[in-house]
């Protein structure tokens, strides 16, 4: 019976991880629905934050100087001001990142500008009118995510360890396996419920931020124009652009980022 105290930890490890992601998952649906107006309408870069963040400000504001060829974004990860004069500070902010030589990689130009005090003032506007999370208000759902993943596959461990052991012919093996079976359920499922439930925007947008960002997309749906193309990098993100040159522009800098990283470690 040594493996009982195999299978309590299991029950214990995946109990506690999936309650905790329950509390943070209340815990965050509490977090910004408070005044938000209605009659806010969505400005692109207000889109793009409860979308995807500050980087994504940053890519819908390199897609939009490279639309109006104020900016040129090569195909091999390289942009280039053309226009030095920014129209307001998310421009300027990715003017002032690529530098005085006027020209950068995209990859740097991206982090530089997505840490800027314009993305920063956003940001703080939008968690004040009630549309966005604040820093930090979904990450303990990130967070209790992780630690179901981590649950399970401690189960799964504590399973094997289980069957491992010296068992009496009393005790079939395929029956112990089915009482782990019971706790892995639970930490699965769990994983399943939030990813069907939690969606991809709650991670900076509050309840009433994710309806404005739905009522854009519908307001703009059935059009052909050049609001609907930086509509959908603002909420889908570059991999909605549909241009061969600006999707190698940004394919190079995920490559190059990726590089960057394994360089680092």
């Amino acid at each position: 019976m040594f493996w009982v105290l195999f299978l309590l930890s299991a029950w214990a490890v995946a109990g506690l991880a999936c309650l905790r992601l329950c509390l943070a998952a209340v815990r965050a649906a509490a977090v910004g629905p408070r005044a938000a107006a209605p009659e806010h309408t969505l400005t692109l870069y207000e889109a793009a934050f409860l979308s995807g963040g500050p980087r994504r400000v940053a890519d819908l504001t390199l897609v939009s100087m490279a639309r109006q060829r104020r900016l040129l974004l090569a195909h091999t990860g390289w942009a280039t001001v053309v226009d030095p004069c920014g129209r307001d500070d998310m421009e300027r902010s990715v003017i002032g990142a690529i530098g005085p030589g006027g020209q950068s990689r995209i990859a740097p130009v991206r982090a530089a500008a997505a840490a800027a005090d314009a993305v920063r003032g956003l940001a703080d506007r939008l968690v004040g009118a009630g549309l966005a999370v604040p820093d930090g208000g979904t990450g303990g759902v990130t967070a209790g995510v992780r630690r179901v993943r981590v649950a399970a596959v401690a189960v799964c461990a504590l399973g094997l360890a289980a069957l491992a052991l010296p068992l009496p012919a009393t005790e079939p093996r395929p029956l112990i396996a089915l009482w782990f079976a019971l706790p892995l359920a639970l930490t699965l499922g769990c994983l399943a419920i939030t990813r069907m439930e939690i969606h991809p925007q709650a991670r900076w947008a509050s309840p009433a931020g994710q309806r404005l960002v739905g009522a854009l997309v519908r307001q703009v749906d059935g059009t052909a124009d050049d609001r609907t193309f930086l509509t959908s990098v603002a909420v889908r993100g570059v991999h909605a652009i549909g241009e061969p040159d600006l999707r190698a522009a940004f394919a190079h800098r995920e490559k190059y980022a990726a590089d960057h990283w394994e360089r680092r470690a």
